[in-house]
């Protein structure tokens, strides 16, 4: 046996020994291997094998699975451009704090200094965007490396899922020629044992961390928990037993009991009813980055900030936060009982008031979609949302929906790969997924749509809200009015492409909802993948906010005067 086969087979082996059960792949000569050793242990069923050709979206299919589940999930590419194309991945998981396990291959040093084909430096590629880096020993003819080949694997693995805080790993993999197993009489024979530990077990046994981080206890009579992505479960847990209103960055979804405040989006960018609810205490948990009247709530130096997220990067805009994910050794305060009551009482009047304002609007609108959407989802459903303006339209549509899993890329918060991410985290759900993405984020990941005969297609059902261009500019500074001459040429970036042809292209069935009654037929539960695309005119997204935000103010403010 060569040295590289007998490397890739028990990095393999070690891999499934550590519970890893997704490996993505893109094909290359220089991983060839390690290919080879994926293709067989998925065809035993020790593993699932996902195979794409385009590595930036490959990389978001396995965050996508890794953060549905909750567990490293390998992706695993040649050498040269190739790895620079999963460092947008790694970005997100290192700012989410998913679990990926990188690996690339790399020719070894000798090639690398004669100027060999497809060379560029992969040794800490991606900085300090990984949890751990390690460049295996080039594989050689000799006794003792099974053991180190094998320990190594489990260092990465720990280090992804994390005691502290999971995330990205980096393994750079030199391979030498041959990189594909031998032939003939001898062809397995190798210096040593290749076995693992006996009956399964890991190289390196470690603890499986996972828990949620220990939360902190209230000092204040007077406080609001914000769930930002992680946590949403437990913060609504944590809310009730303390009798604090509870929002969360995703709208209702995911949200529970009775402390929960569906219209929070709004009800925080309201200043005369913040002036009256300024709560004394903010529990943040998660990494709020979606909304500025969140930014505004936490930076606030008259607001004590308690968060939960385990880690050093913890978001801080008035470094006021006054503990990260502990216990305070002060006794619980019990909770203002008024306090939750007029969040209540304001969420009603609310959503009461965003109900009307948008069955006013003429269809279809980003809000009105969006509030569609949540209510059709069927129960235990996942619905991805894409950055920019759907993951706003869904916080700002209302509707509590805690039956429903809600994945956000708010790592980084950027649009690279959601169509990938969705398809993975699609593949890994039990039940329907749904997707609701703006039309850029849509084409920038378009080649996600590309699955081969022999890959899995979820059921997945991706909702495109086409507004040809960059509708979020529009409700920033830049849309404003004076701005209007250079607003197409440099944010509103229209482009014309036909979504159906592109579909079609990709072989994924496509519909237009051109009407209301289309649209929630076109949410039905079905199987395999299609697109459902909604046309929509961003010219009016700026005023549609500002109708819809000052009715909510008005209806807010009305109620707190009546004490209603």
């Amino acid at each position: 046996m060569n040295p590289s086969t007998a490397e890739a087979r028990v990095i393999v082996d070690e891999l499934v020994r550590n519970t890893v059960s997704h490996v993505v792949l893109c094909p290359g000569s220089r991983n060839a291997a390690l290919s080879l050793a994926l293709y067989s242990a998925a065809s035993e069923g020790k593993l699932r094998l996902h195979v794409r050709v385009d590595e930036r979206g490959a990389a978001f299919l396995a965050l996508g699975m890794a953060a549905r589940t909750g567990r490293p999930v390998a992706v695993l590419c040649t050498s040269g451009t190739a790895a620079a194309n999963f460092h947008p991945a790694v970005l997100e998981a290192d700012r989410a704090g998913v679990p990926l396990i990188v690996m690339t291959a790399d020719r070894p040093p000798e090639l690398r200094a004669a100027g060999a084909n497809q060379v560029i430096d992969q040794h800490h590629l991606y900085g300090g965007a990984v949890r751990y880096f390690d460049e295996f020993a080039v594989a050689e003819r000799r006794t003792g490396q099974n053991a180190y080949w094998r320990s190594q694997i489990c260092r990465a693995w720990n280090a992804a899922y994390g005691e502290w805080r999971s995330g990205p790993v980096h393994l750079n993999l030199p391979f030498r020629e041959p990189l594909v197993p031998e032939l003939g009489e001898g062809a397995e024979d190798w210096y040593e044992s290749l076995e693992g530990r006996p009956g399964g077990a890991r190289w390196t046994e470690l603890p499986d961390f996972g828990a949620l981080p220990s939360f902190v206890v209230p000092s204040a009579r007077c406080g609001l928990v914000i769930a930002c992505d992680t946590g949403i479960r437990a913060a609504s847990e944590w809310a009730e037993q303390h009798g604090w209103p509870v929002v969360s960055e995703t709208g209702g979804i995911g949200l529970s009991g009775s402390t929960a405040i569906s219209s929070g989006a709004w009800l925080l960018g309201i200043e005369e009813f913040i002036a009256t609810h300024k709560p004394e205490q903010v529990l943040c948990i998660g990494r709020p980055t979606v909304f500025r009247q969140v930014q505004g709530l936490i930076s606030d130096p008259d607001i004590e900030v308690l968060l939960v997220r385990p880690d050093s990067d913890w978001p801080a805009p008035a470094h006021n936060v006054r503990q990260v994910g502990q216990w305070f050794d002060e006794p619980s305060k019990p909770a203002d009982p008024e306090w939750l009551a007029s969040w209540q009482r304001a969420d009603a009047s609310a959503k009461a008031a965003l109900t009307e304002a948008l069955a006013e609007e003429p269809w279809p609108s980003g809000l009105r979609l969006a509030a569609e959407l949540v209510e059709a989802l069927p129960p235990d459903s996942l619905l991805v949302v894409g950055s920019s303006n759907p993951t706003r339209d869904v916080a700002l549509a209302g509707g509590l929906r805690p039956d429903v899993m809600v994945h956000r890329n708010r790592g980084v918060a950027g649009i690279d790969g959601t169509v990938s991410t969705a398809i993975g985290a699609a593949t890994v759900h039990r039940g329907y997924s749904y997707a609701l993405i703006g039309d850029l984020t849509f084409l920038h990941d378009a080649n996600g749509l590309l699955t081969g005969p022999a890959e899995q297609r979820p059921d997945l059902t991706i909702v495109v809200l086409n507004d040809d261009g960059g509708g979020i500019f529009s409700l920033l500074e830049q849309g404003a009015p004076e701005h209007a001459e250079s607003f197409e040429r440099v944010f509103g970036t229209p482009h014309g492409a036909d979504l159906g042809a592109l579909c079609a292209g990709y072989r994924v069935p496509h519909q237009v909802a051109g009407t209301l009654t289309e649209f929630r037929a076109a949410l039905r539960p079905a199987p395999g993948l299609r697109v459902v695309e909604v046309r929509v005119d961003r010219s009016r997204h700026r005023d549609l906010h500002a109708r819809v935000r000052s009715a909510v103010s008005v209806a807010v403010n009305s109620a707190g005067q009546h004490g209603q």
